[in-house]
C-alpha cells in the first residue's frame, strides 16, 4: 500500500510504495532526480539507468518522459543521500528514494500557473478558475490542513465535555430576521419556497426545547449580503447553544477553548491577555472608536493574538435608511430590561444579553442569551415594525414551541473562516475557504451561477423578467 513520502525517513533501507505528482524534474548526466509530491509534502526520487530494465519495461526510459503535475507510481528503496547532497528544506531532505518500479498513472497539460511557488501574486481570478491546481501548492494545502486541525481540536473538545454534534436542516423557512435570504422554489409547493439558513437559529433554539442542553455543529450558513474581505456570502460557523448557563457560562467556555486550541496547535503563537478582556460596546466605542478593536501591544506581530468579548450592547439600532428600528444581533436576544412599556417607549435605552467575540480588530464571533418570555419577545417584534398578523404567520411555530416548557437558554456562532484567515496571517477569508466565491459571489470553477434550463424552469413555474 502507498505510503505517505515523509514517513519514509523512518524507513531507511526498506522497500517502499509511493504515488503523487511530479513536482520537479532535473537531469543530472545519465540520472534523472524527480521531486514527488504528494500531500505529506516531497520526496526526491532516483532514476539511475543501471537499476532499470531493458526493452518495454525500461522504467529510466519512461522517466525521461515526464513532465510536471504528471501522476506517477514508484516502488524503490529509501537510501540516505551522500554527505554534502541533504535539504534542510524539505523534512525528507536527508534521504531520497532507489526506484525500481515505475508506472505512469495520468499524464498532465502545463499548467496555468506554476505550482512550485506561492500563487499569492497569481491573478486571483486565475487562480479561483483552477483551484484544485491552486490547493496543490504548499502554502495553500497547509492551510486547507490547518482548516482540518483546528475544527477536529474543536469537535473532540466539545465532545469531551458532553456536547453534542446534530445537523441542522439547510432547507427552511424564510423569516425577517437578519440579512437577505438566498431562496429556493418548490417544485411539489408551486409558488412558495424554502430559505437556505442564514444561521441554524431557531433550530437550536428547538434543540434546546428538546432537553439536549449542550449542542454544537459546524454549521454552513447563507446569507445574500455584498461579500467583503472577510465575508462571503457563504461561510462556515462553530454553532454553539447551551440550556441552564449565564452569559459568563458561555464567555468562560469560549474562552477555555480558544485558549488550549492556541497552545496546542499553534504553540509559536502568544496571547496578549488571559482571560481574555471583558469590554462593554459603550466603553470600546468611546475608548477605541470601534466595537471591535484591536488590543496587540505589538501590531505588526503576526504572531499576537488579542481576544476579547463585547458585552452589553444595544438591544436596538435606529436604521436610517429603513427609518425604523432594528435589532443589534436578533430578535431572540434577551432584553436587560424586562419592562415592556420602557421597550417599546424608549428602545434607544434597551441594552441586551449580547456579546461579541473580537480578534486583533476582527469580529470573529457573537451570540446571546435568549428570550424565553413570549410576551417580551412580542413586544421585540412590534418595535421592529412587525404586525401581530405577521409574527403569528412567520413565527407562530416557534411561539407555539415555546409553549411547551422553555428552558433558560443562550449560544455563541464563532465564524471558522474568519479564524482561519487571521491565524494563518492571509488578507481574505477566500484563501483559507477551499473552494470560495468571487467578491461578487461568482463560482469560477464552476461558471455558477448559471442559467437553467426552460423545461427547469416550467417545472417550478417560474417565469424570468428580463431587464428592459
Amino acid at each position: 500500500m502507498k505510503i505517505p513520502n515523509t514517513e519514509c525517513v523512518k524507513k531507511i533501507g526498506e522497500e517502499v510504495l509511493l504515488a503523487g505528482w511530479v513536482h520537479i524534474r532535473r537531469d543530472h548526466g545519465k540520472i534523472i532526480f524527480i521531486d514527488l509530491r504528494d500531500r505529506s509534502g516531497l520526496i526526491q526520487l532516483v532514476f539511475n539507468p543501471q537499476n532499470s530494465p531493458n526493452g518495454k519495461n525500461d522504467y529510466y526510459k519512461l522517466a525521461d518522459t515526464l513532465r510536471a503535475e504528471y501522476v506517477i507510481e514508484v516502488s524503490g528503496t529509501v537510501k540516505k543521500r551522500p554527505a554534502g547532497m541533504e535539504n534542510p528544506k524539505i523534512e525528507t531532505g536527508e534521504i531520497e528514494i532507489e526506484i525500481e518500479k515505475l508506472e505512469l498513472l495520468a499524464k498532465a497539460k502545463t499548467p496555468p500557473f506554476d505550482l512550485t511557488k506561492d500563487t499569492k501574486d497569481v491573478d486571483e481570478e486565475l487562480r479561483m478558475k483552477y483551484r484544485y491546481l491552486d490547493l496543490r501548492t504548499s502554502r495553500v494545502s497547509k492551510i486547507i490542513e490547518m482548516r482540518h486541525n483546528v475544527v477536529k481540536f474543536i469537535r473532540d473538545y466539545l465532545s469531551n465535555l458532553d456536547f453534542w454534534e446534530i445537523e441542522t436542516p439547510i432547507l427552511s423557512k424564510s423569516t425577517p430576521e437578519g440579512a437577505r435570504d438566498f431562496i429556493v422554489p418548490s417544485r411539489q409547493q408551486p409558488g412558495k419556497f424554502y430559505a437556505l439558513p442564514q444561521s441554524p437559529q431557531q433550530y437550536k433554539q428547538m434543540l434546546m426545547l428538546a432537553g439536549i442542553e449542550k449542542y454544537f455543529q459546524i454549521a454552513h450558513c447563507l446569507r445574500d449580503e455584498d461579500p467583503r474581505g472577510d465575508r462571503q456570502a457563504e461561510h462556515t460557523q462553530l454553532d454553539i447553544e447551551m440550556s441552564f448557563i449565564t452569559q459568563e457560562d458561555i464567555l468562560k467556555l469560549i474562552e477555555d477553548l480558544y485558549s488550549n486550541l492556541i497552545k496546542k496547535l499553534f504553540p509559536e503563537k502568544k496571547i496578549t491577555t488571559y482571560p481574555f478582556p471583558r469590554m462593554t460596546y459603550q466603553q470600546t466605542l468611546e475608548k477605541y472608536k470601534s466595537d471591535k478593536p484591536d488590543l496587540r501591544k505589538n501590531k505588526n506581530d503576526s504572531n499576537e493574538l488579542a481576544f476579547a468579548f463585547i458585552v452589553d450592547f444595544p438591544m436596538f439600532e435606529w436604521l436610517k435608511g429603513d427609518k425604523k428600528w432594528g435589532a443589534m444581533h436578533h430578535p431572540f436576544t434577551k432584553p436587560q430590561s424586562e419592562s415592556i412599556e420602557e421597550m417599546k417607549n424608549h428602545p434607544e435605552k434597551i441594552k441586551a444579553f449580547q456579546y461579541d467575540f473580537v480578534l486583533n480588530g476582527f469580529e470573529i464571533g457573537g451570540g446571546s442569551i435568549r428570550t424565553t418570555n413570549l410576551k417580551i419577545l412580542e413586544a421585540v417584534f412590534e418595535v421592529l415594525g412587525h404586525s401581530s398578523d405577521e409574527i403569528k404567520k412567520q413565527f407562530g411555530h416557534y411561539f407555539e414551541a415555546f409553549s411547551y416548557g422553555v428552558p433558560p437558554h443562550g449560544g455563541i456562532a464563532p465564524g471558522i473562516d474568519r479564524l482561519i484567515m487571521l491565524l494563518a496571517n492571509e488578507p481574505n477569508i477566500r484563501e483559507v475557504i477551499a473552494f470560495p466565491k468571487t467578491g461578487d459571489g461568482r463560482d469560477l470553477m464552476m461558471n455558477a451561477p448559471s442559467d437553467v434550463s426552460n423545461e427547469q424552469l416550467k417545472e417550478l413555474k417560474i417565469k424570468i423578467l428580463k431587464n428592459d
